[in-house]
């Protein structure tokens, strides 16, 4: 596939998520490595805009330049984001109670704190993305499973054979004291991102270090 080629993919297919304002975003290629520029809404709008880009089949890598510019009906002040981002982290049933910070300079807001899983990192940046006046989500919650890793590179490599999105045998893993390496290549960089979300699924993994090749 031609970098023009994929460039008209990747805008047929923001022109088909209803969530996005395709209009306003401009979709450039370079050696099926794709930069997306221009004005979103939302911080939401500009991820989701990343999302469906890295769906499109052959694309390699992304550069976000999207800047999001909110309407006069969504600009708010630092203190009511931080509050509105309290009480979304409060309602949620996955993030821990009392083991995640908050605060917000000139509408970019920051995750600190501590949690045992992934997951639980991932659903606290999920609850606060959307709020209105955000700009953008710098999480940096730190991970301290309560459990050892044992046997952790046998059990994502099962995770990986379990799974129909991940050709195993192109996918390598190697740990050390929970810190996970994936090397090899995939097909999509939706294959990447499940074999990353498969790896940290693993009990007491504590980072991903997330080295895959994207060969379509």
């Amino acid at each position: 596939m031609t970098d023009r080629e994929m460039q008209q993919h990747v805008q047929s297919a923001l022109d088909w998520e209803p969530s996005v304002e395709a209009t306003a975003i401009g979709v450039t290629v370079t050696d099926s490595v794709v930069t997306l520029r221009g004005d979103v809404g939302t911080y939401r709008e500009k991820q989701t805009a990343e999302r469906v880009a890295l769906g499109v089949y052959g694309v390699k890598g992304l550069a976000n330049d999207l800047v999001v510019r909110p309407s006069n009906d969504y600009e708010r002040t630092d203190s009511d984001i931080a509050q509105s981002a309290v009480t979304a982290l409060q309602l949620s049933f996955v993030v821990p109670r009392r083991k995640v910070t908050v605060s917000v300079t000139d509408g970019w807001l920051t995750l600190k704190g501590h949690v045992t899983w992934q997951f639980q990192k991932d659903a606290a940046a999920r609850a606060v993305r959307d709020l209105a006046g955000v700009l953008g989500v710098s999480n940096q919650i730190a991970l301290e499973p309560d459990v050892k890793a044992t046997d952790v590179r046998t059990k994502i490599e099962a995770a990986f054979k379990r799974s129909a999105e991940i050709d195993s045998r192109r996918v390598h893993v190697n740990v050390n004291d929970g810190e996970v390496v994936l090397t090899g290549n995939v097909r999509s960089w939706a294959e990447r991102q499940e074999a990353e979300r498969a790896a940290w699924a693993a009990p007491g993994v504590t980072s991903v270090d997330d080295q895959l090749a994207v060969v379509p």
